[in-house]
């Protein structure tokens, strides 16, 4: 009975999609509401989720030669409006502070929406000879934009992020930079969350405000939309012109160098729960798992579990923990064992460890997977190789199984009547030509709610017609509806 209240406390995916994941979101006490609209709080353990993702990017990011510095959360309205494309793709989202210490400003301060404004006004100070480029930093931070329709960790008001920002001497240098970290991200994407993607670049209309290019990959969540889940943009001089960024070149000429910006965030939190949780709750990939086993002690039915089960589930924690597996004993005397059973399994910890009297009395143990609730008698003197096999497996099949689901639900058409229906019946990725008209890109987008999620720079070039209007197209894009 404990379990199945537990579980009918979660919304089918299959009745409601979107309620099923706000059920999983609280009900796992990944995050909560704030008294702000749009700010959640981030509770324990879906935070212990975004540092093992921070950890993990944040050594790819010095990995490739960034360091990490931090900047202000305020920016003057004066810095944010020197580059008027810029400020005006973000105008709609900016939150201003007005009044401080209970006195008008003189100059309203934005709260930081994203911070190109504010380092490339630093980046003039510091930079004055070619032998200071490159500049490679990198900031983790939290940034603020206001929103209309928020959801927990794909898109609130206040989010957690890092953001990169270089400088370099040649747009070659900055165009292998944006590329570099477009993969970096695909990388950690496809082998830490175990989700794939799709890349490419962002249609002139999708792009960031003021950058010359924008990239992007995008992951196909299991309702059939899409997920930018991260972007790297080019620049260009766009930024150096607007604040007044010039060294000297190598031949004695003042000239200004080329600027890259690049962020990922807590949606991509969002991106992975969407990507593999089912209708009990949560799946983690273990390598981003808070806990990568649980242990679940049984008690005897006579007896004291302090002295006949506890002791060995507690040595068996110490030789798991001494493997580098993080693991946890639930050893609550409130709950029974199928409470926790559902506990833990709508919280998606990879591996559920049983043990019980008749399993000391044999040296073995029951392993139960979250995803395939495959179940294994173990012996324990092999758990210390068992459990990282069984939990590197997992890993690998969840990205094999959302691989398949991507695959399955790509769909390349050819004419506007096959769009509209694919679209209409399962959604997903829908490949096609576009003739590169930003009015057939919007057609599309208000009689279909799908946009351009990337036009792949890979690959053969798949000429043919335009889905909408017919005329050539030079190359197939990536359509979906996306959050």
């Amino acid at each position: 009975m404990e379990k199945e209240r537990t579980l009918k406390e979660i919304t089918p995916k299959s009745q409601d999609f979107s309620q099923w994941y706000l059920d999983v979101v609280l009900k796992a006490e990944m995050a909560d509401y704030g008294p702000v609209k749009g700010c959640m709080i981030i509770r324990p353990y879906g935070y212990a989720v975004w540092e093992n993702m921070q950890a993990d990017m944040d050594r790819r990011i010095k990995e490739t030669g960034h360091v990490n510095a931090y900047f202000p959360l305020f920016i003057p309205k004066s810095y944010l409006e020197k580059e008027k494309e810029h400020v005006e793709g973000f105008s709609p989202e900016c939150a201003w502070v007005t009044v401080g210490g209970g006195e008008e400003l003189e100059e309203p301060l934005a709260v930081r929406p994203t911070s190109e404004a504010i380092i490339c006004s630093m980046y003039a100070k510091w930079v004055k000879s070619w032998r200071d480029l490159p500049i490679l930093i990198n900031q983790w931070a939290n940034v603020v934009r206001w929103e209309k329709v928020t959801r927990p960790f794909l898109r609130t008001t206040e989010f957690l992020w890092q953001e990169g920002h270089t400088l370099h001497e040649t747009e070659a240098q900055a165009e292998e930079e944006t590329l570099k970290m477009l993969h970096v991200y695909r990388s950690f994407s496809e082998e830490i969350l175990a989700m794939p993607v799709v890349w490419g670049r962002k249609s002139d209309t999708e792009k960031f405000a003021g950058a010359l290019r924008t990239y992007a990959i995008e992951a196909l969540m299991s309702d059939g939309k899409a997920l930018q889940a991260g972007t790297s943009h080019n620049l260009g001089q766009h930024f150096a012109t607007a604040y007044g960024i010039e060294y000297l070149d190598r031949n004695q000429q003042r000239v200004k160098p080329w600027s890259t910006s690049w962020g990922t965030s807590t949606r991509m939190v969002g991106g992975m729960i969407m990507t593999h949780g089912d209708d009990s709750g949560l799946v983690l990939p273990p390598r981003i798992a808070p806990h990568q086993v649980v242990i679940v002690p049984i008690p005897p039915r006579k007896g004291d579990w302090n002295e006949q089960v506890l002791p060995k589930a507690r040595e068996v924690a110490a030789v798991l923990r001494a493997a580098g597996v993080r693991v946890h004993l639930d050893d609550r005397d409130t709950q029974q064992p199928g409470f926790k059973y559902a506990d833990w399994e709508m919280r998606g910890v990879p591996l559920r460890l049983e043990i019980g009297p008749k399993d000391i009395e044999k040296d073995q143990c029951v392993l139960v997977r979250r995803d395939s609730r495959e179940k294994a008698f173990v012996p324990l003197a092999g758990l210390a190789v068992e459990v990282p096999q069984r939990l590197g497996a997992m890993q690998r099949q969840l990205l094999e199984r959302a691989r398949k689901f991507m695959a399955d639900d790509t769909t390349r058409v050819t004419t506007y009547d096959q769009f509209e229906q694919v679209m209409e019946a399962k959604r997903g990725f829908l490949v096609a030509g576009w003739c590169g008209d930003a009015a057939c890109e919007a057609k599309v987008k208000e009689e279909t709610k799908a946009t351009i999620r990337v036009i792949p720079t890979e690959g053969e070039a798949a000429a043919g017609a335009c889905v909408r209007c017919g005329k050539p197209s030079p190359r197939e894009v990536y359509f979906a509806q996306a959050y």
